[in-house]
Formats: structure tokens, C-alpha cells, sequence
């Protein structure tokens, strides 16, 4: 091989990784690109909002639910969790049982409603 051609190609791979490199780094920073463990992170916390959201109007949606969430207010913040699984709030249409972090986004929504 002709020493100009093994130089073309020498550069040339460079030019191709560095511009992998650039390219994956923009991306990443502001290109918005993530990973597969942050996406199913971000669908997880979306899915933890949305039955968050549920619960907080199943809790509204009881015929008493003003003296509830006066009784909610009562209740120290780190046991508010334990009342909404208690009274089966976080539990979504055919589910048996919620997770820990459904009932306690409840419970903070909740909070702001009996801090009004």
C-alpha cells in the first residue's frame, strides 16, 4: 500500500471515532438521548404519578371526605402512607394490593389539600 493511502485511512478511522465521540456526547448532554435503566426509571415515576393522581380522587370521591382528610391532617406526615393503604385509596380498579411509593404520593398530594 502506498504510504498516502495508509495515512487517508489512518485519519479517516480517527475522524470516525472522534466524531462518534462527539456526536454520542452531544447527544447525551443536550440531544436528550438516555439510557434504557433512565427511561425505565422516568416510566416508572410516571406511572407512580398517574395512580398517585387516581388515588387522590378516589379519596375525594368518598361521601366523607372532608372529615377524612381532616382526620389525614391529624395524622403525622411519615403515617399518612399507613391511613391511605389503611383505607384502600392506592389500590388501582382491579388490584389487589399498591406499592409503598403510591401511597405515599398520595399521602403528599393529599398534604396539599390539608394544608388549604
Amino acid at each position: 500500500m502506498k504510504p498516502e493511502t495508509t495515512a487517508k485511512i489512518k485519519y479517516g478511522i480517527w475522524g470516525l471515532v472522534c466524531g462518534a465521540v462527539i456526536a454520542m456526547t452531544v447527544g447525551f448532554s443536550w440531544g436528550g438521548w438516555t439510557t434504557a435503566a433512565t427511561t425505565q426509571t422516568m416510566t416508572k415515576d410516571a406511572v407512580v404519578a398517574s395512580q398517585a393522581a387516581i388515588c387522590v380522587a378516589q379519596f375525594m370521591k368518598e361521601a366523607n371526605h372532608q372529615k377524612k382528610l381532616k382526620e389525614l391532617g391529624e395524622v403525622s406526615s411519615w403515617q399518612r402512607a399507613e391511613v391511605i393503604e389503611k383505607g384502600g385509596w392506592d389500590k388501582m380498579p382491579g388490584q389487589e394490593k399498591a406499592g409503598y411509593a403510591v401511597a405515599r404520593a398520595c399521602a403528599d398530594g393529599l398534604e396539599l389539600l390539608v394544608k388549604k
